[in-house]
């Protein structure tokens, strides 16, 4: 059963959109689940984020989350966006069924990867910002699901 939260960022979900010429661009997907979120950046000089606009493929928890992480990193610079995790996503929306967290995880690495591309792009280290995977699975062992 989902959240009031969720289901009011999934109706009605903020910020969908592209930014044109953004500072930073980060896709990320999830093979398992098919789940695909692009999550746009505008960084002023101060390093503070103006803007962020997403378009993700996927489920109703997907795009819920990436309608939150949108609004978790507005206005924030880019050290407290590297805070957002996938635990403070998932508690802005009132939390999330278990088989759904990894849509949450999908959601910060989305914005780390942008955080990234934003580096890549400025020349600069953002402190505790690695490359992104582009499959929150990769590096995984291939794991057996029962049902």
């Amino acid at each position: 059963m989902y959240s009031e939260k969720v289901m009011d960022h999934f109706n009605n979900p903020r910020n969908v959109g592209e930014i044109e010429n953004a500072s930073g661009v980060g896709t990320v997907g999830n093979a398992k689940c098919g789940d695909i979120m692009r999550i746009y950046l505008d960084i002023d000089e101060n390093h503070v984020i103006k803007d962020c606009k997403f378009k993700t493929f996927g489920c109703g928890a997907a795009v819920a989350t990436s309608s939150m992480a949108t609004e978790l990193v507005k206005g924030k610079t880019v050290e407290e966006a590297m805070q957002v995790t996938n635990k403070a996503v998932m508690e802005a929306l009132d939390g999330l069924p278990p088989v759904k967290v990894h849509c949450s995880l999908l959601a910060e690495e989305a914005i780390h990867a942008a955080l990234w591309d934003y580096a890549q792009k400025n020349g600069i280290t953002i402190e505790g910002l690695e490359k992104p995977k582009s499959d929150i699975h990769e590096g995984e062992e291939e794991q057996q699901e029962e049902y």
